[in-house]
């Protein structure tokens, strides 16, 4: 597409910026045929800012700090475009600013896949979570599809940007400011719903005078359906890295003890202690719970204040006591940050004789264990 012929009465600038956005489109054509290595690109430095946060958090904080910085240039470009168009400026084509769309959202879900695919329970719904992330990268590589949504679906493409949006958010607060997990599953959420509101308005357009009705009833419901929907996202900064179940607990050296089969009689007489070892990154502080749960049915939740940078994981543990009489059943501590997200799950059955769970202390490595056995300091035993 032929740039818009100048108007007598363009600003001075004009030519500049002429020359500024053929600089530009002659950059998407080159970068075009080598686009296919961006996702790979991106992930890679997803994953090197997983594991610097570990070491090296300033490196970790630059990288997630350059995603946030493109997030900035894209959401700030279709402003800029409108207010350069009014004062009679050239503008990007469409193809090109598409372009540059597409390479910000592949960056932005490869970036947080090495974050979600280490801090999902598979074993929970959060596993649905991934998998639609792992979803959305593969559609935002397939080039003929993805123009088509974003050419003749505008309401979902829009969708489909709020969902990168809460991404950028959810991944990046927590290593460049320190916020905790609810904190940042808070702005996050905001900050999708504020970027839904362009889809809302598309996919309304054709009611016409009960359009704001409509956005009046949708977004609360939309609000809502995140805010449930909050216990399936995992803690991207947050996960278990080994846990273990002992009759005793040397404090001092915060270590597991002793050995116990885990009948109903053993635990009325020594009770149990569980311990948890969780990573996280260096200077965040906030409060997980051990919530003991018996055939499903929560009976206890105990607080534990956690800290991170520690490339052990930070070591807390919970002794519960006060078991019911008929204490039979499958047993499960999820470990849960204060806004409801799953952090672990440390399962145990307690039965009479051999069908019982032992209780030995051995830390026991959690979650995806090849990946986690990259991070220093991060292999336990199995």
């Amino acid at each position: 597409m032929p740039p818009p012929t100048p108007r007598s009465d363009e600003q001075p600038d004009a030519p500049r910026l002429s020359q500024l956005q053929a600089r530009i489109e002659s950059l998407v054509e080159r970068l075009r045929p080598w686009s296919w290595l961006w996702p790979p690109v991106a992930f890679g430095a997803g994953l090197g800012s997983f594991f610097l946060v570990e070491r090296q958090q300033w490196l970790g904080a630059l990288l997630a700090l350059g995603m946030l910085a493109a997030w900035l240039l894209l959401l700030s470009e279709s402003l800029i475009g409108r207010l350069l168009a009014r004062r009679g400026y050239p503008t990007l084509p469409h193809a090109a600013t598409l372009f540059i769309a597409q390479m910000i959202h592949q960056e932005t879900l490869f970036f947080s896949l090495p974050f979600l695919l280490a801090t999902t329970v598979w074993s929970s719904g959060q596993a649905l979570f991934t998998l639609l992330l792992i979803g959305l990268a593969v559609f935002s590589i397939i080039d003929p599809l993805y123009y088509r949504v974003a050419d003749r679906y505008r309401w979902l493409y829009l969708a489909f940007h709020a969902q990168c949006v809460f991404l950028v958010v959810l991944v990046t607060l927590p290593i460049m400011l320190q916020l905790t997990t609810g904190q940042s599953l808070k702005l996050a959420l905001g900050a999708m719903l504020l970027f839904s509101l362009p889809s809302l308005l598309h996919l309304t357009a054709q009611q016409r005078g009960r359009r704001w009705l409509m956005m009046a009833a949708l977004l609360p419901m939309l609000a809502g359906l995140a805010w449930t929907g909050r216990i399936w996202v995992p803690p991207a900064n947050l996960w278990l890295g080994s846990a273990a179940l002992s009759p005793a607990f040397d404090v001092e050296a915060r270590s597991p003890q002793g050995e116990l089969r885990l009948t109903p009689e053993a635990l009325a007489g020594s009770g149990l202690y569980a311990y948890t070892a969780i990573r996280a990154p260096r200077g965040l502080r906030e409060e997980v719970f051990h919530v003991w749960r018996q055939d499903g049915e929560e009976v206890d939740r105990i607080a534990l204040a956690i800290e991170g940078g520690r490339e052990e994981g930070y070591r807390a543990w919970s002794h519960k006591q006060n078991f019911p009489d008929d204490s039979v059943g499958r047993w499960r501590i999820d470990v849960m940050t204060d806004s409801g997200q799953r952090i672990g799950v440390v399962r145990f059955r307690v039965a009479d004789g051999d069908d019982a769970t032992l209780a030995d202390g051995r830390e026991l490595l959690t979650g995806i264990k090849g990946l986690r056995r990259l991070v220093p300091g991060g292999r336990g035993n199995e």
